[in-house]
């Protein structure tokens, strides 16, 4: 096990830059600017982290009640608008107040996405309007393409929070307005068989998760590879 008191960090760190280019990225940084110019003292981007976190554990026990009460669903809905709150609030309180972590901030802020995200995607898996396979297929997927981003991070400086549009954000409203659609058309028809509404939707997830993954794999590799070229 590495001795990470030995190990003392740069004394320079480059912060990477940031590329979030979604549809609703102009609206939501000003909604979270003035969220953050009037956020009470007492409250942290720690505990709004938490609160990011512990919403996304409520979503995924409310999909799991929804199994036997419609009423999880719109509970979902309620922890899906929390999460908003606290994952996109968190760095912005920090810059806005000046008192930025850089390395600490991305890795608990990605960690507890990863945490999140299993808890949300397993509440899914077993609420009875999801597949277990198709939410463990969300989960790999969104895990890889996860990976992707920080070696490309890591390697070229930049980190993209949003893919061809669609952000977290972009991504909660559809989810929200999934949960409204449950309530009155759990089953779609498609070529004429029917299948579960989330299970659709969660088959196009993943193929469009894997087509960004397999986009962003060869654009990188090919910028790298050409960044270094061996003489």
């Amino acid at each position: 096990m590495p001795n990470l008191a030995a190990s003392k960090p740069e004394s320079k760190f480059r912060e990477a830059g940031r590329a979030q280019v979604s549809f609703l990225a102009p609206l939501e940084k000003r909604c979270l600017i003035w969220l953050a110019l009037h956020t009470p003292p007492a409250i942290n981007s720690d505990q709004l982290t938490a609160l990011g976190l512990v919403a996304l554990l409520g979503a995924g026990i409310s999909y799991w009640w929804a199994r036997w009460n419609h009423a999880g669903l719109l509970l979902a809905v309620a922890f899906l608008m929390l999460n908003w709150l606290g994952d996109s609030l968190d760095g912005t309180l920090a810059r806005v107040r000046n008192r930025q972590r850089p390395r600490y901030g991305f890795y608990v802020d990605h960690v507890v996405d990863a945490f999140g995200t299993f808890f949300l995607l397993g509440g899914m898996g077993l609420s009875g309007y999801m597949s277990p396979p198709i939410a463990a297929g969300l989960l790999i997927a969104y895990l890889m393409l996860s990976i992707e981003v920080y070696l490309a991070t890591y390697t070229i400086g930049t980190f993209h929070l949003s893919f061809w549009k669609f952000s977290p954000t972009e991504l909660r409203i559809l989810l929200m307005i999934g949960n409204i659609a449950l309530l009155y058309r759990p089953v779609v028809g498609i070529l004429g068989q029917r299948y579960r509404l989330f299970d659709a939707g969660g088959a196009v997830g993943i193929l469009g998760i894997s087509l960004m993954l397999l986009v962003a794999v060869i654009r990188h590799t090919v910028f790298l590879y050409r960044s270094e070229r061996l003489p």
